[in-house]
This record gives C-alpha cells, sequence and structure tokens, in this order.
C-alpha cells in the first residue's frame, strides 16, 4: 500500500513539475522584452549604460535573423534565378555569334 501511495505522489509531483515548466519556458519574444525592461530599469536606477553597444548587439541579431532569412529565400528561388541568368547568357551569345557572321556589314545590334 506504501509503494502504492509513494508511486502516486511521485506522479502528481511530476506531472506538476511539468505543468509548472510548461508556463515558466521562455518564449521567442521575452529577449526584447528582458532587453528593454533591463534599460528602463536601468535608467530608472541611474546606472550609467552603454546604449550604443545594446543597440549594436540588437541590430547586429536583426542582421542575423534577416541573413537567415534572406538564404532561405535565396535557396528557395535558385532555379528561378539560375534559369533567368542562363536565358540572358544565351540572348548575349547569340547576339555575339551572329555578329560574327555579319562581316562588313554591321547592323545596329552588332555596331
Amino acid at each position: 500500500m506504501r509503494i502504492i501511495i509513494t508511486a502516486i505522489i511521485i506522479y502528481f509531483l511530476s506531472l506538476s513539475s511539468v505543468w509548472i515548466l510548461g508556463f515558466t519556458m521562455a518564449k521567442a519574444d521575452t529577449k526584447s522584452e528582458a532587453i528593454v525592461g533591463h534599460v528602463i530599469t536601468q535608467v530608472i536606477q541611474g546606472n550609467d549604460m552603454d546604449h550604443t553597444e545594446v543597440m549594436t548587439n540588437e541590430l547586429a541579431a536583426l542582421m542575423h535573423k534577416f541573413s537567415i532569412e534572406i538564404s532561405s529565400v535565396l535557396l528557395q528561388n535558385m532555379p528561378n534565378i539560375l534559369d533567368s541568368i542562363s536565358a540572358q547568357l544565351r540572348l548575349e551569345l547569340d547576339k555575339q555569334y551572329k555578329c560574327s557572321l555579319q562581316g562588313d556589314y554591321k547592323n545596329k545590334e552588332c555596331s
């Protein structure tokens, strides 16, 4: 009987700890809230703080985030980009070949 009660207590304690930890985990937007709260706290307390360093770090984090997003978009659109580049190269090579066949007479495209 003691083992069953102990097992039930351990079960409920683990369940409650999972429930409590589930609500206290950090979310993605809490970083900016924490930084803003820290800056406001430092200003209220009158502590000297390097605001340019905070802004530099935040801008670096944003640039990192956007560069990752841009690279994923670039990789998704790479076939379209390569198709357009190859089409432009074909047109230029066709023009050069046509101009090389003309000899003395040159039209407007080849002059």
